[in-house]
């Protein structure tokens, strides 16, 4: 690890408040030129004596605006102190996480998941029509059926053709032969540039694609593509989990990964992260910008600095083996689980490095599925799947209670 280590609750305190020192301070200085201030001091109280040990809650009370990419050129100088906390969670997402060499990445910390996966679509959209001169109805978008919905939202928005890959009922993994010929016949009717979107983590399946299925049919057929990870559920589980994987930075072939903050890492709502390798998020640059310092690089502009440091917290109170701990932790409630359906000869899915069980629906009743809140494939009578996320507050009790209550359907 270069970056990332584990720091005590004073440590973590003095940085933060040492950034905040270095942003503006609307309470007292005379910024005049800024449509922003802090959190209104008639509902949100910045002098409450809870805030001076709870650093995140500074944070959202001084309100920093980190409008822009803080990993190329410059920004906003009145938020600089906080923009550094961003770089450093980058660093260690994309490096220590993601195997990425140090100042070859570039990002942000964006609103969500969805987001960035729609930053990745559009930023290598733009990078095939500026760099190769591509016309739009040549440029695919190329994933497989389990994809989480921000895919076909970015190709409605950014006008793409959608190419879904059907998967295998039981063990959903994408179907090679369907992917080949799915290629084939976009080629034939005029798609040259392809962007590929292969899955650490399906939102209902826990299901992980390997990225080697697309390229290497890619580049059979000699076609020209951008490869992007879509990361957003399983980025902080499966790197802890299978650390012989390679679906990071160290294969030269992908080049984005999309990581969620607000579902393993339990930040607030609304913390996604987008990093790319330097040299291609340039081509979203909205010039038009110009009264930002600096260049926006983003889909949203405007976004809250506090969801950084609400991240940096995180990461910096764990620091990477408490990290590994907690997730071998539910690695091993997983595992408790899929005995027992085993026991049960109760059908599932189950990757083997990540926490989501999914089971067939014959064995799931309306009245299990309420008392549990299990979440369906499918909000109709068509739903075949309900699935099980082992998230933090998930204990054996929990599970134990949900199994006797499978047996009691069963022997009923």
């Amino acid at each position: 690890m270069i970056y990332w280590k584990k720091l005590s609750q004073e440590e973590r305190k003095e940085r933060i408040q040492s950034a905040l020192k270095e942003n503006v301070n609307f309470s007292n200085d005379a910024s005049l030129g800024y449509p922003a201030s802090k959190l209104d001091g008639k509902v949100f109280y910045d002098d409450a004596p809870f805030l001076k040990d709870a650093p995140t809650l500074q944070t959202y009370v001084a309100n920093p605006n980190h409008i822009g990419c803080h990993t190329l050129g410059t920004s906003e100088s009145a938020f600089k102190g906080t923009q550094e906390i961003e770089r450093e969670v980058l660093n260690v997402i994309a490096v220590d996480i993601f195997k990425a060499q140090p100042n070859s990445i570039d990002g942000y910390i964006s609103p969500g998941g969805t987001e960035a996966n729609i930053q990745a679509i559009w930023m290598y959209r733009n990078f095939f029509m500026y760099q190769k001169k591509a016309k739009l109805d040549e440029i695919a978008i190329l994933t497989s059926e389990d994809t989480h919905y921000s895919i076909p939202k970015g190709a409605n928005l950014l006008m793409l053709d959608l190419i879904k890959i059907p998967v295998a009922f039981e063990n959903r993994e994408i179907d090679k032969i369907a992917l080949e010929n799915e290629i084939i016949k976009a080629k034939q009717n005029g798609k040259k540039y392809f962007i590929a979107i292969a899955n650490m983590g399906t939102t209902m399946f826990g299901s992980v694609d390997n990225p080697d299925d697309y390229t290497s049919v890619l580049e059979k057929h000699n076609a020209e593509y951008k490869l992007h990870i879509d990361g957003a559920y399983g980025g902080f589980v499966y790197p802890f989990s299978n650390q012989k994987s390679t679906m990071n930075f160290s294969n030269p072939k992908i080049s984005s990964i999309t990581i969620d903050a607000h579902k393993m890492l339990q930040s607030p709502y609304g913390t996604g992260v987008f990093v790319c390798r330097k040299g291609l998020i340039e081509n979203v640059l909205t010039k038009e910008a110009q009264y930002v310092e600096g260049m926006d690089l983003t889909l949203c502009g405007s976004r809250s600095g506090a969801n950084a440091v609400a991240v940096w917290m995180i990461l910096f109170t764990y620091g990477p083996f408490g990290w590994f701990e907690k997730v071998s932790i539910l690695q091993m409630r997983t595992q408790f689980l899929c005995h027992e359906l085993d026991e049960l000869n109760i059908q599932y899915f189950r990757e083997p490095f990540m926490n989501i069980v999914t089971i067939h629906s014959q064995y799931i009743s309306e009245e299990i599925a309420k008392k549990y809140d299990l979440v369906p494939e499918q909000h109709n009578q068509d739903n075949k799947w309900y699935k099980v996320v082992l998230m933090d507050h998930v204990e054996v009790q929990h599970l134990t209670s949900f199994i006797n209550d499978l047996k009691t359907m069963i022997h009923a």
